[in-house]
């Protein structure tokens, strides 16, 4: 996979109103394949704050229910 494909899930990813259906239908990753990339990708401090983000539900879209 190329670094741009990479940089674009992690843009996905970090986006609150993208779901990870979205990122599956584009790049045919799932959510844990997505969760893996990140882990690899980003600082830990990054990636535990992304985590609480989705944990959250801030990240599947329901911010605005």
């Amino acid at each position: 996979m190329e670094q741009k494909d990479i940089d674009r899930i992690i843009e996905m990813a970090w986006e609150d109103r993208t779901p990870f259906e979205a990122i599956k239908m584009q790049f045919g990753f799932s959510e844990a394949n997505v969760i893996t990339l990140m882990r690899r990708e980003l600082k830990r401090s990054s990636f535990n704050l992304w985590r609480k983000r989705v944990n959250t539900g801030i990240s599947k879209g329901l911010l605005w229910l």
